[in-house]
């Protein structure tokens, strides 16, 4: 399974973006600050990842509690995610994905996030790999 996230408005504070499943849009994503790590310093928990491709993992969070969707192998971070949340507040580098609410505020965030869960378990299920691009 390939997922896309297009990044579409970078601002001060936060990077909003449109995550698509195999081409077909699934929602709206919320993340910190973009910056150009190899001019800038990244700041601990306000940083978005660097665009390329990332291999996820399904494992078990110690913060959730749960299975979650994890990306590996990103430079410079570790323990990234795609979660819920509402604000970019809710996020120390991950991905959030909900519908948007306002332009740096998402909704409906547990069920947009529940919605993926189940295409993503089944696609380890079924022993796929799963990536995802950042554009």
């Amino acid at each position: 399974m390939k997922l896309t996230l297009i990044r579409t408005s970078l601002q001060e504070g936060f990077t909003t973006g449109i995550l698509y499943v195999e081409e077909k849009m699934l929602c709206h994503t919320l993340e910190p600050q973009r910056r150009n790590l190899s001019a800038e310093r990244k700041v601990h928990g306000k940083t978005a990842i660097p665009e390329g491709t990332y291999r996820i993992e399904l494992k078990e969070s110690p913060k959730f509690k749960r299975v979650m969707p994890y990306l590996m192998n990103v430079p410079h971070f570790s323990g990234i995610m795609i979660h819920w949340g509402n604000s970019v507040k809710d996020t120390l580098g991950c991905i959030l994905v909900g519908d948007r609410a306002d332009y740096d505020t998402l909704k409906c965030s547990r069920i947009t996030f529940d919605r993926l869960f189940f295409f993503l378990n089944n696609e380890k299920k079924a022993g796929k790999e799963i990536t995802i691009t950042i554009q």
